[in-house]
């Protein structure tokens, strides 16, 4: 795809903030995640200063707002054209700088590298809240829009052919699923490629999601979901938990749904210490409490990879 020229000169409205930090993403709980708890203040980190300890590219680019979706009642969808030179790894995140405004937004891409590759374009699918870029995004942002983002994070899935094959678990709540989808879709993007050549290329293992949210309207990317687990049922599942719904499930959806929270059973049915890597992406407490059932199971600090978004 040709990304318009309009693109090449947009980066020159924009000026690019020097990175501070936030959002955690390390391997399993220790000492210096505890030291992050302990020195917070009464005043919120942007996301800049959450993120300013995290790999970041040092290119900025322009992009283009190509299509808008509501992906819920609280979550829009953005498609963005983006410069021919943008790349990113499944589970990462972009900064989003926004023409006029000077908070810097912070977003996980929940879409794989291989729609970038096909259609030069991304993904981000954002909750309204009051700060200010999330809100623009939902009151002001129409296709069209100029916007330029910077990639970053070191919390991905990138395999390399050569690499041996994992099992995936992937533990999502709420909109900590949009990195999690980024990495499912790539998975799945490399099974294709390991159909088109006869498995010479990825060594390519399970993948089993656990997704927890309010409701199901809330649950982003359902459909998407199912269908991959169809089309790959000896490779893909998943399990839908609602946590604040009493109403009856949507037909379709009942053979994924589970009432209450994510369960130390159905965890342990999906941990192999020898194969399993573990992606969470979640509430603080969440990704706390399952980190450490996590590891009471057997799983290495090493395999379990966290992002947290508070």
């Amino acid at each position: 795809m040709s990304v318009p020229c309009i693109l090449t000169s947009a980066a020159r409205s924009f000026t690019s903030p020097a990175p501070a930090a936030g959002l955690l993403c390390r391997r399993v709980l220790g000492p210096t995640s505890i030291t992050s708890r302990n020195m917070s203040s009464k005043r919120e980190m942007d996301h800049l200063e959450k993120t300013a300890s995290n790999y970041r590219q040092n290119a900025l680019y322009p992009a283009q707002v190509c299509g808008i979706i509501s992906e819920s009642e609280t979550v829009k969808r953005l498609r963005l054209a983006v410069h021919p030179d943008f790349s990113f790894k499944a589970g990462q995140w972009v900064d989003f700088l926004i023409p006029g405004l000077e908070k810097v937004g912070g977003f996980s891409m929940c879409s794989s590298p291989g729609l970038l590759q096909r259609e030069g374009v991304i993904e981000l699918a954002v909750k309204y809240t009051k700060h200010p870029p999330a809100h623009w995004i939902h009151t002001a942002c129409t296709v069209g829009s100029s916007v330029a983002m910077r990639v970053g994070g070191n919390f991905y899935f990138d395999p390399s052919p050569s690499d041996p094959s994992v099992d995936l678990l992937l533990v999502a709540g709420g909109v900590g699923i949009n990195p999690l989808y980024s990495i499912l879709l790539h998975a799945a993007d490399l099974l294709h490629l390991n159909r088109a050549s006869e498995g010479r290329d990825y060594h390519i293992g399970s993948t089993h999601l656990c997704y927890s949210a309010k409701n199901t309207q809330e649950l982003l990317f359902k459909n998407t979901i199912i269908e991959v687990c169809r089309e790959f049922p000896d490779k893909f599942s998943c399990d839908f938990h609602i946590t604040q719904q009493s109403t009856d499930d949507d037909p379709h959806l009942r053979p994924f749904i589970n009432r209450g929270r994510i369960t130390e059973e159905e965890l342990r049915a999906h941990v192999d210490p020898q194969r399993t890597l573990c992606y969470l992406c979640g509430p603080p407490p969440m990704i706390e409490a399952i980190s450490q059932t996590l590891m009471d199971l057997g799983l290495p600090k090493d395999r379990i990879l966290f992002e947290k978004w508070w």
